[in-house]
């Protein structure tokens, strides 16, 4: 029987089959008048496609380097700053911070929950130079309340830096009107193309914070990156064929919406909340318990086992009898919980296929007492009032 293999993993995603011809045909060089256009349009649609009116810079590197950028350009050896810490990635963020010398505090809570607007008004002080927070935590598929934080540092001089890697494309942000001074994101996210492009979103309040920073940086210097892609280029050798890929990509959201990225944006984050809306109510009716049942992610949806199982073996099956590729628990969680996405190129019959091999997982699997049909029927139903049917 034919098996086609399926990315159900919340980064890489799948791959948008117009950005893989574009990386294919990219080339050409990126000190050319043709790399040039191409790179400011990128960035021109990447500022739509985040929705600010900032700055929006875009680096070869994972995100994980946007993120050391927030942390070298902003801070000087010794400053004090907040992060917000519930899973693998706020604790990069500790890393990090740490790493540069800064004095961390961390507002810390377990695996699977977020944090209250009072708890963090609790742990601010007025000599944080910034808080450090992820929107979507992506190992425990969490969404933390990014308006809410970015409310209690308005008239701070505290800044705001938010790691939107997974939340870019599946929650709504309002950059300026919040006042989000740096929000990253990552090219094998949303944006439906291989990993090694990370872009940020920086405010005029951070460009100023660099000109005091004296913590040293070379390759994420973002100063030198805004003076040079202020002219179309970068200033180191950029991934000249990913440039391509994510202009494909971005002109593909804008089609979704005939040519208005805007509004393509818009849709692309319906999308991926309606079929994580699915996919929930598709595994809460085959019995499973979502891990983060309170603050779930539109990225991606965690969910644990029965006691005495093991969530690895739930992803072994998947791949084993379907080649659907989901993902295990990270850190604390391995073994606990498994993941599935749903931010980008996916689509509601995704979400089908992914519930239909589950009613067999569940069956054959785990043993437990499923009726073929259960989740897919729960999943149409959300679909169904969705769509307004």
């Amino acid at each position: 029987m034919i098996r086609k293999t399926r990315l159900y993993t919340p980064g890489p995603t799948p791959l948008l089959p117009a950005a893989q011809f574009a990386m294919a045909a990219a080339d050409i060089h990126h000190r050319t008048p043709e790399f040039r256009a191409l790179f400011l349009k990128v960035l021109a649609q990447l500022k739509v496609f985040v929705g600010t009116s900032n700055d929006v810079l875009l680096l070869t590197s994972s995100g994980t380097g946007a993120m050391e950028a927030s942390v070298t350009n902003l801070t000087s050896p010794g400053d004090r700053v907040l992060v917000l810490a519930a899973g693998k990635f706020g604790e990069r963020w500790v890393e990090l911070t740490k790493a540069f010398g800064c004095t961390v505090d961390v507002l810390e809570k377990p695996y699977g929950q977020t944090f209250t607007v009072d708890e963090v008004r609790a742990a601010l002080k007025p000599e944080h130079k910034a808080v450090y927070m992820q929107a979507s935590e992506t190992s425990t598929a969490v969404s933390h309340n990014v308006e809410g934080v970015a409310k209690l540092l308005q008239g701070t001089a505290t800044l705001l830096v938010v790691d939107g890697i997974t939340g870019l494309g599946t929650q709504t942000f309002d950059v300026d009107g919040w006042g989000i001074d740096i929000l990253i994101g990552g090219s094998q996210k949303s944006l439906m193309i291989p990993p090694g492009l990370a872009y940020l979103s920086v405010s005029e309040r951070a460009w100023a914070a660099m000109e005091t920073a004296k913590t040293p940086r070379f390759y994420f210097d973002l100063r030198k990156e805004r003076k040079n892609q202020a002219k179309g280029e970068t200033a180191y050798t950029p991934a000249v064929a990913l440039v391509a890929a994510m202009g494909a990509a971005l002109d593909y959201i804008a089609a979704q919406a005939d040519g208005d990225l805007e509004k393509g944006r818009i849709a692309l984050i319906h999308n991926a909340q309606t079929n994580a809306k699915a996919t929930r109510a598709g595994l809460k009716a085959l019995g499973f318990t979502l891990f983060a049942p309170d603050a779930p992610s539109g990225a991606a949806t965690a969910v644990a086992v029965p006691e005495g199982l093991d969530a690895g073996a739930v992803v072994t099956a998947l791949k084993t009898r379907f080649r659907l590729v989901a993902a295990g628990g990270q850190g604390a969680m391995k073994g606990k919980i498994f993941r599935v996405a749903h931010l980008g190129f996916f689509d509601y019959l995704d979400t089908v296929a992914l519930l239909g091999a589950m009613e067999h997982i569940a069956k054959d699997t785990l043993g437990l007492k499923v009726e073929y049909g259960t989740a897919v029927a729960a999943a149409q139903k959300v679909f169904a009032a969705e769509a307004g049917q």
